[in-house]
């Protein structure tokens, strides 16, 4: 009887501890997220490269004159218009909307509006996918949307 006792209280509580992982990996997640755009707000290349896999996809969706077209951008280009002294502050105000992890695997969704310095550039949504390496959560595939209006 203790045994089913033992057995059924530890069943009763595996529940929690999934959710303590659970919250713990989604904040790990959103970190790693974080450090991006505070990368990019600082114009500091190295701490944006710091979240990135190797081989990451940088993928945009643009609608222009009424035809939807994706482009890819190369990471090394990214980095470079980073890290590139410029003279405004690029800032890139999202939203944590949607965080899944399973296992390695992380997705997230992220409402964002673009500033350059105070003016206001252009809204949509960001698609991030992440894997846990052991060096913790690395950005390997983003893929946003870009229009002026309709912004949330």
């Amino acid at each position: 009887m203790k045994k089913l006792l033992l057995a059924a209280g530890l069943w009763a509580l595996a529940p929690a501890a999934f959710a303590q992982t659970s919250a713990a990996e989604t904040a790990a997640v959103k970190k790693t997220i974080t450090t991006f755009f505070d990368g990019m707000r600082r114009g500091d290349s190295a701490l944006v490269r710091s979240t990135l896999a190797p081989g990451v996809v940088l993928h945009t969706i643009s609608s222009r004159s009424g035809t939807v077209q994706t482009g890819t951008e190369k990471a090394a280009e990214f980095l470079q218009l980073v890290g590139t002294p410029h003279p405004e502050v690029y800032d890139e105000r999202i939203s944590f909307e949607q965080v899944l992890v399973d296992a390695n695997l992380a997705s997230v969704w992220t409402p964002y509006q673009f500033y350059v310095g105070p003016k206001f550039s252009h809204c949509g949504y960001n698609s991030f996918q992440l894997v846990k390496f052991a060096a913790g959560w690395k950005i390997v595939h983003i893929i946003d949307t870009r229009r002026k209006d309709g912004c949330k």
